[in-house]
């Protein structure tokens, strides 16, 4: 460790003021930072010290998605290789075939190898381009404000590639990574002062510029006419089935026996790390434990999800039968699409959600009832999480502002007494 500390300190002063490379100065500090403790610390008493940083609670909110993401690729290869037990090898066409055939690995879904190799396939380029793109214009805007490179980016480069399709074009992820970095982040400032989730900023940017790729028929891996052609091998997710017009609870429970169980374990079509509650619930576990997370959000969330989902299941069985996901309910709504990731990973963003105590409580409620009713009252988008928490961002400081406002009223009344 003391020659790699000598190592990063010999050409220090190229890239300190004065120095030949004094723009590059962000780069040089993130490689240090990255492998050592920052050499400023806080000195004098006047201050309160505490172990964690912004770089550790990042790596925290990574740790906590290691389910999430195993789940990502052991569901997205197997789905694929469900898709392809019947296909002939001879008439796979695309790389990741070729690859597959150089390792000697076959498309058996009861394999764990295979659906772990396969799905890697799928995940790890987006991944590789969300990160190599985000932390270019992470990179840049760091370099031309002068400032460090935050490690604020660790976290948007994991959320994203796990709330989108497995076969979406990386030029796509390209381009969304670059709206949600520059326009959801770098404009307010960067990291700490945007008032939107960047990884939601950048998904609801592709939702509206290129809908056919992220919504509608779910994925199945298909890379050439042949496959293209041949029957079965792309379906609805089972929110797109529930409304559909004879949808509803009942064509839901129809799609396999125990896929309730199925749904919260994750072993369903979807965005490749959203389909795990079970996984979900692990990370909770997590960020709870660690204090990173807020359980008064994933909390309060939860209550409005199954407060308005019950309020429309009711509304079902007196008779108003017009909307068939009105006859979800509460317990279907909690495994199935992107709530128990959303309510843990995206609702909790400590920079655009609420900071209050009482604030958090609104905050979360209303995401849980503004995403059931955007999930329900709109057959056209069997989802709303993503909307129902940008929403909510916006309104985050107006809720602290009123929640602060009360407070100070309160106090003030309760001083005025003592008098």
């Amino acid at each position: 460790m003391k020659f790699l500390r000598n190592l990063l300190d010999k050409p220090k002063g190229l890239f300190e003021k004065g120095g030949k490379l004094e723009k590059l100065y962000p780069f040089y500090e993130a490689g240090d930072t990255f492998l050592f403790t920052p050499g400023e610390v806080t000195e004098g008493c006047s201050h309160v010290r505490d172990g964690i940083d912004l770089k550790r609670t990042m790596i925290t909110v990574v740790m906590a998605l290691t389910p999430c993401i195993l789940m990502a690729l052991y569901n997205t290869g197997l789905q694929a290789n469900l898709a392809l037990a019947k296909i002939d090898p001879s008439l796979l066409v695309g790389w990741r075939y070729d690859v597959l055939a150089a390792l000697g690995i076959g498309y058996d879904a009861s394999s764990i190898v295979a659906n772990m190799v396969h799905g890697a396939l799928y995940f790890f380029p987006v991944f590789i381009v969300c990160n190599m793109v985000g932390g270019l214009w992470e990179s840049l805007f760091a370099v031309v404000r002068k400032h460090e490179i935050n490690e604020g980016f660790l976290v948007t480069g994991m959320l994203f590639p796990l709330i989108l399709p497995a076969n979406i074009p990386l030029w796509q992820v390209a381009v969304g990574i670059s709206f949600g970095v520059v326009i959801g982040k770098e404009v307010f400032g960067g990291t700490g002062k945007n008032i939107l989730n960047p990884a939601l900023t950048a998904r609801v940017f592709l939702f509206f510029a290129y809908p056919m790729q992220i919504t509608g028929e779910i994925w199945v891996p298909v890379e050439s006419a042949l496959l293209a052609t041949i029957d079965g091998y792309s379906g609805a997710t089972a929110l797109a089935v529930a409304a559909a017009p004879n949808g509803g609870l009942a064509a839901v429970q129809g799609l396999s026996d125990g896929y309730w169980m199925q749904a919260f374990l994750g072993f369903i079509p979807g965005s490749m790390g959203e389909t795990s509650t079970l996984a979900c619930l692990f990370g909770a576990g997590f960020l709870i434990m660690t204090g990173i997370g807020s359980w008064r959000i994933m909390l309060s969330t939860a209550i409005g999800m199954f407060v308005t989902s019950f309020a429309f299941n009711a509304m079902y069985n007196a008779g108003i039968t017009t909307n068939p996901m009105f006859s979800l309910t509460p317990q279907w709504h909690f495994v199935l699409g992107s709530f128990a990731f959303a309510t843990v990973f995206m609702a909790t963003d400590p920079v655009s959600a609420s900071m209050t105590t009482t604030g958090k409580w609104i905050y979360g409620f209303g995401i849980g009832c503004i995403g059931i009713i955007v999930r329900s009252a709109n057959p056209a988008y069997p989802e709303g999480w993503m909307l129902a928490i940008l929403f909510m961002n916006v309104f985050a400081p107006l809720i602290d502002y009123f929640v602060m406002t009360a407070n100070i009223r309160r106090r003030t009344r309760k001083y005025e007494l003592a008098q």
